[in-house]
């Protein structure tokens, strides 16, 4: 007897995919080619929107249980991870001002290698030899990217990198600071706490570094009513892709959201290729697909030898 066909399954990883590939396209296209050059400030809509879906999401519609702070201390260590995944996101949405989105997924493939390099120095935690020898590839696969990447920039590839490491280090401070069962929190309660800190920390760094944005982005949406609902539409796919992510989580096995997300990266370089048209090299692409066999073997190789 035939099983069913997973409908609902293969409708979220569809919602994964369109949201992840969406805001990051939209945030290339906001930034870059509409010339919208406030990435602080687009990063703070996101986490407003996060702010308030997150809390629509799970006290109105009880998509999960909600979980509350148990401590100050508790809540400082999520303030701490704030500041972290703030830093990573502004300079993520930074890149894309300078360098294509191919070029950012190609380095974003390194998390793997910055993830091994933090867990190592901070926490002292040790893998086989044989999965550091898979982060050979990963990073080879970058260098061959990078010197062949036909729109570098310098200021783009540096924020990329941080993005990628800020990404690798907020995995690694999770795992150390909510560790117990009492603080541990799902991605979606944390996201809860975390989006209105952020908010709270990237209100005065708008202001310092994005100087009259407010009234600029109010004198822009008078001349062109769209980038009103371009920033609504991004802000809010930027929560969806929290939610869909956890769904899919929720609903796969480990090895398939692996899978599903090593493709992911490659679906929307080619997505964003045939949108935006940037030129691309043989020896980039090369590149990058070398970074991702490598980020492959590297999952292989921790399941089997942990």
């Amino acid at each position: 007897m035939k099983s069913p066909i997973p409908w609902y399954t293969i409708g979220l990883v569809v919602a994964w995919y369109s949201s992840n590939i969406g805001v990051l396209l939209l945030n290339k296209y906001l930034l870059s080619n509409y010339g919208y050059k406030y990435p602080v400030f687009l990063t703070m809509c996101h986490m407003s929107a996060c702010s308030l879906l997150s809390y629509v999401a799970i006290a109105w519609m009880k998509v999960v249980p909600m979980q509350n702070i148990a401590s100050k201390t508790q809540f400082v260590k999520i303030s701490m991870l704030s500041v972290v995944f703030c830093f990573s996101v502004v300079c993520g949405n930074v890149s894309l001002r300078f360098i294509p989105v191919s070029f950012n997924q190609a380095i974003g493939a390194t998390t793997p290698f910055f993830t091994a390099v933090f867990a190592y120095v901070m926490i002292k935690r040790r893998e086989s030899w044989i999965t550091y020898v898979t982060l050979i590839p990963v990073v080879t696969g970058v260098i061959i990217a990078t010197g062949g990447e036909p729109s570098f920039h310098l200021l783009g590839f540096i924020m990329c990198v941080s993005a990628t490491a800020g990404r690798a280090l907020k995995s690694v401070v999770q795992d150390i600071l909510l560790s117990s069962e009492e603080e541990k929190l799902n991605s979606m309660n944390l996201l809860l706490y975390m989006a209105p800190i952020a908010v709270v920390f990237l209100l005065p760094a708008t202001l310092l570094m994005e100087d009259n944005v407010f009234e600029i982005t109010v004198a822009l949406a008078r001349q062109d009513s769209k980038i009103v609902w371009y920033l609504l539409f991004n802000s809010s796919l930027a929560y969806f892709v929290n939610l869909t992510n956890f769904l899919v989580t929720k609903h796969t096995s480990a090895l398939t959201l692996q899978v599903l997300g090593n493709a992911k990266g490659a679906v929307a370089v080619v997505v964003s290729i045939l949108i935006f048209k940037n030129p691309i090299s043989f020896i980039g692409m090369a590149g990058y697909c070398l970074t991702v066999i490598g980020v492959v073997l590297y999952s292989e190789a921790k399941k089997k030898y942990r």
